[in-house]
């Protein structure tokens, strides 16, 4: 996932001269450096401070630019929210806020890290689009679709690598949930990387 936003970025960074893109120390792990070292001019990075990063990406975005901002989900919506309810989000400011290490995948860095909340909140936020990518394939397709829409974005990524469950015929579409696997007994409704996880219980429960 992570791997996929940060190769997005570059490609619509070579298409699109008023994407910019910031990130708060965090570059190799939200793997905003790939867009970094190809287009350093258009790189800033805020240190460990999340809460100057997101009124930045607000002023920049009224300014009329496409702007990416990355950090930990936890910190996102937790030390930041001040500033993403009442700048970003109450402004509809063109900001795509793309966390990674979400939920529990953080364990070597500790539970000041972990972010179970963050769905909760970043859904109460007023004009706010928020997806969470199911693998690499539909995050590509995510950053790309928020990248063409206006207004402001919470995309929700994970630390760890997540395996393939789409091919190059997916069209992720908004608000639109995809069948992976057909059946009449039960139904399962995941997001994110728990879609997964949700599959390999359909073939436990198949068993």
């Amino acid at each position: 996932m992570r791997d996929a936003y940060g190769e997005t970025l570059v490609a619509l960074g070579a298409k699109d001269k008023n994407v910019v893109v910031l990130d708060a120390d965090l570059s190799g792990s939200t793997k905003t450096g790939l867009f970094a070292k190809k287009f350093p001019d258009r790189f800033f990075n805020f240190g460990i401070a999340e809460q100057n990063m997101l009124g930045a990406a607000t002023g920049l975005a009224l300014s009329g630019k496409t702007v990416f901002a990355s950090t930990f989900a936890m910190f996102a919506t937790t030390r930041a929210l001040d500033q993403f309810r009442n700048a970003l989000a109450f402004s509809k400011a063109n900001v795509k806020v793309v966390v990674t290490h979400a939920g529990l995948m953080t364990g070597p860095d500790g539970a000041s890290h972990q972010s179970l909340e963050d769905l909760a909140v970043a859904r109460t936020l007023p004009n706010l689009t928020v997806i969470a990518p199911a693998d690499a394939v539909e995050t590509s397709q995510v950053i790309e679709l928020a990248a063409r829409e206006r207004g402001p974005f919470y995309v929700r990524l994970v630390r760890e690598k997540t395996p393939l469950l789409y091919d190059e015929k997916y069209r992720f579409k908004l608000g639109k949930a995809s069948v992976l696997q057909d059946g009449r007994d039960l139904m399962v409704f995941a997001i994110g990387p728990m879609v997964a996880e949700a599959l390999k219980a359909r073939g436990l429960l198949k068993a």
